[in-house]
């Protein structure tokens, strides 16, 4: 079996050749993207090494790519012609890069080529990269999920035949000791029960199927775990591995990124997921599928074919499995490297692939994600019922993937334009055949060149996006379709998209919350930086210096670690939060299954990392402050009181007017404390104009002209508080 292996890839390479794809040029170039870290990397790296020896003469341009803007940026770059020539990426994106023609085939359907990988690759694997044009990838590994498994509880030899039997192993355990721990309220990791119940969340032809009764009693069987606390609540992907590596979990599903974490501190092994008894089916989880693509606008087709055939041979795939510890999906690698196959987690993680079911490739399943996790967690909490949560879902996914606007013509727009911009020529022309002007004009000249560069830089930079930014909201976008609709985008945004007003993710209501969210952070901010200040600027405290350093440490560290810290310490059951509450006899709560919890979580984050600010910036107006004051309205019997009152707030009032207002737009804006702690949990509901932006245009299937519309309403109401506070200021 080793030698027919071999003999095929020998086999492949040579038709490969005879093609002309090994061949390269003097001063040809190739340039490669990936999202891998750290061991990936490097066995990636060590790959190209060994291709870039054989082909001295070709320069070889490797790129990281972050994971979370990888597709983004292929989807951006490609067409332009600044992307990739190869690229490494998962099945499921395969379906929208073909639609958008971002890739080409790497072996066409009828070359010889693809009947002899057909034999060279798993049959999972092949099948996610292949269509009627031919094999748009060369398979490179397979990742999914299966049970990990503490040898403490689950001795050699006893392995949990099912999920009840899993089950059954709590209440053997000590408190605050789980039988299974995983992503509960994570559609990803919900996808096994799912499966086992006979359910989906996407058709073949990309209708949402994650409702009716196999969805319903999934999602039962989960809420049944929970109640039982066999698994824990909330549960991400950090505390998953916390709990299993402190030995406070028999067993958890994850994937191979686990076992990167664990190294060598902790014993485990690893097995597939088990079977359901009360369905008889096993739990199988989604594969992913992650394959070497050649761009279709590759500037040497063949020698990216020839790197991307490299990259799932027998030999890189050795070396991939072997250092970045991926479940290769090259048959003969296995035969060729017997330790391979003798690696527990790999192999296991192989025999687990073989039993999941490839993710859906089917462009929907993007924009599947949101409204599943959303209906999930609103189910699992107790919310709704399951059944109506469900259908929420439902209904959230087919509003988004709605019919787009209907194309308009751009003529009337642009001849709008055009009209507007003639009379701003007419009355240029006007000016300058003042006499006046043109004097003026002529004094001024030297201030107009002195300042050119600036107005250059920051036309470049500033109103160049901006102008662009607007353009791309009167395009209606999706998943690479792009035309013209007008003011199509914002009809719709200011309509509700023709539901209620103040249905849940309408504009009215999203703005609502934004402006309940800035009130009540800028007057906490003020409230606390200004009484903070006047504690601090009293001459006779001792330990000043200390304290002030001690108080500007929030605002120094960054924000998403702040974040992240205190999403942790409002978790339910692990949260240093619930700990002091239990602590003084009061329930823990569930801060992030109402809006008033979600929300006072979310301000007492922003209010920890604002408040330092407005301290700052008061300490040096109070400064400021000439004593003799003070000491005069004491002579005259003021009381403290009275002096902060008709002395202190007087004076700090035209400092502390710009900080308030700097301080409101970043508000406003404040992204990354609503994302990363809060999520918009409840059920979107403590989302704000900047993040629901982000989600048109990066969770729901690419619809930056939306997206692009909810940010020039964001640009026109902060532009609109910004000339009314310049009014009331009595600017000119």
């Amino acid at each position: 079996m080793r030698h027919r292996g071999v003999g095929l890839w020998v086999a492949l390479s040579a038709l490969l050749l005879v093609l002309g794809l090994a061949g390269a040029a003097e001063g040809q170039s190739l340039t490669l993207w990936h999202a891998y870290r750290e061991a990936e990397q490097r066995a990636l790296q060590g790959a190209l090494d060994r291709w870039q020896a054989a082909h001295p003469s070709v320069r070889l341009n490797v790129l990281a790519v972050p994971f979370e803007a990888y597709g983004a940026k292929l989807e951006a770059a490609i067409p332009r012609g600044n992307g990739p020539d190869v690229f490494i990426d998962a099945h499921e994106r395969l379906a929208s890069y073909r639609s958008r023609q971002l890739v080409v085939p790497v072996v066409e359907a009828r070359a010889e080529a693809l009947s002899a990988a057909i034999d060279h690759f798993d049959e999972t694997a092949l099948r996610a990269f292949t269509a009627p044009e031919g094999l748009f990838a060369w398979p490179l590994s397979v990742k999914c999920v299966a049970l990990y498994l503490n040898p403490r509880f689950w001795p050699a030899g006893r392995d949990p035949a099912s999920l009840e039997a899993v089950e059954a192993l709590q209440g053997t355990l000590s408190r605050g000791t789980y039988a299974l721990v995983y992503e509960a309220g994570s559609a990803y990791f919900h996808a096994p029960m799912l499966h086992a119940f006979g359910g989906a969340f996407l058709s073949d032809d990309g209708r949402y199927t994650f409702d009716g009764a196999a969805a319903e009693a999934s999602v039962a069987r989960v809420r049944q775990l929970l109640a039982a606390g066999v698994v824990p609540e909330e549960a991400g992907g950090a505390l998953v591995s916390q709990l299993f590596a402190s030995g406070r979990a028999s067993a958890a599903i994850s994937g191979p990124w686990l076992a990167a974490e664990l190294g060598d501190r902790v014993a485990y092994r690893v097995v597939p997921l088990p079977r359901v008894l009360s369905t008889g089916r096993v739990m199988a989880p989604f594969a992913t599928v992650e394959g070497a693509m050649v761009s279709a606008r590759a500037r040497e087709t063949m020698l990216a074919r020839d790197l991307a055939a490299y990259l799932a041979s027998p030999e890189a795939a050795v070396l991939r499995a072997r250092v970045g510890r991926q479940v290769v999906a090259t048959r003969a690698a296995w035969e060729q490297a017997p330790e391979l196959a003798a690696d527990p987690i790999l192999s296991t993680f192989r025999r687990a692939a073989a039993l999941a079911r490839p993710m859906p490739g089917h462009p929907n399943m993007r924009a599947a994600w949101e409204p599943a996790r959303q209906a999930l967690q609103k189910a699992l909490r107790g919310d709704r019922g399951v059944g109506d949560a469900l259908r929420e879902g439902h209904h959230r996914f087919d509003d988004v993937t709605r019919p787009l606007p209907a194309r308009r013509s751009p003529t009337l727009y642009l001849l709008g334009l055009g009209v507007f911009a003639l009379g701003l020529a007419l009355r240029a022309v006007q000016r300058a055949r003042e006499a006046p002007f043109r004097a003026a004009l002529r004094r001024s000249w030297p201030a107009y060149r002195w300042v050119a560069h600036a107005v250059l830089i920051v036309t470049a930079l500033v109103i160049a996006p901006l102008v662009l930014g607007a353009t791309t909201s009167l395009y209606a976008t999706r998943e690479g379709t792009s035309y013209f609709v007008g003011l199509a985008n914002y009809v719709d945004i200011l309509r509700a998209r023709g539901g209620p007003l103040l249905a849940s993710g309408s504009f009215y209501r999203v703005l609502l919350v934004t402006l309940l969210w800035t009130a009540a952070n800028l007057s906490l901010h003020l409230g606390l930086g200004v009484v903070l200040a006047l504690v601090l600027s009293r001459p006779m405290m001792r330990l000043r210096a200390l304290y002030r350093v001690l108080l500007i440490v929030p605002w120094a560290v960054p924000s998403y670690v702040t974040a992240l810290a205190w999403k942790g310490m409002f978790h339910r059951q692990f949260g240093a939060i619930n700990a002091a509450l239990s602590a003084l006899g009061v329930e823990p709560v569930s801060w992030f299954a109402r809006f008033s919890t979600a929300f006072a979580a979310n301000v007492a984050t922003n209010v920890w990392l604002g408040f330092p600010f407005m301290m700052v910036v008061t300490i040096g107006a109070l400064a400021a402050i000439p004593r003799d004051l003070y000491e005069a309205a004491s002579v005259d019997g003021a009381t403290p009181w009275q002096q902060f009152w008709q002395i202190t707030v007087p004076l700090l009032r035209p400092s502390l007017g710009p900080s308030v207002a700097m301080g409101a737009v970043w508000t406003f804006n404040q992204f990354n404390v609503v994302f990363l702690v809060s999520g918009g949990e409840p059920d979107g509901e403590t989302d704000i104009l900047v993040s629901e932006a982000y989600r048109w245009a990066f969770t729901r299937q690419a619809q930056y002209g939306y997206a692009a519309a909810y940010a020039v309403l964001i640009f026109a109401l902060l532009g609109l508080v910004n000339v009314w506070q310049g009014r009331a200021r009595g600017d000119r």
